[in-house]
């Protein structure tokens, strides 16, 4: 298992997540209601993005992994919680911090589930 944390999805991450038999992007959104998770499959896009900027979604990187390097993972999830505001502050919301347990237990299950039963993709 390998976790990276970035600020921001950039075009340099497809290389790794090619590499993984497994990817879950973990990522907050304005527009889901404060606290709300969410996980869901992720399918590269059907196109490459215009624009290769330092500001690409899930679907956009596995996009660039099957397109430069002719690879995907096996199983691609998105878990999501709802931030509300994405306005710069330090720590969470309440809303989200009452939730993170949640989120992690979620995770780790997902993780677990899958490393059981890999071929189950």
């Amino acid at each position: 298992m390998r976790v990276l944390a970035r600020q921001q999805w950039t075009p340099e991450l497809a290389e790794e997540i090619v590499r993984a038999g497994m990817v879950i992007f973990v990522d907050c959104a304005a527009n889901l209601a404060p606290g709300l998770i969410r996980l869901s499959p992720v399918e590269p896009s059907a196109e490459l993005p215009r624009l290769l900027t330092h500001h690409l979604g899930a679907a956009d990187l596995l996009a660039l992994g099957r397109d430069y390097y002719d690879s995907l993972p096996l199983k691609a999830m998105l878990l999501t919680v709802g931030a509300g505001s994405l306005e710069l502050h330090e720590g969470f919301s309440d809303q989200v911090n009452a939730v993170l347990p949640d989120a992690s237990s979620l995770l780790e299950t997902t993780v677990l589930d899958w490393l059981s039963h890999p071929e189950v993709a």
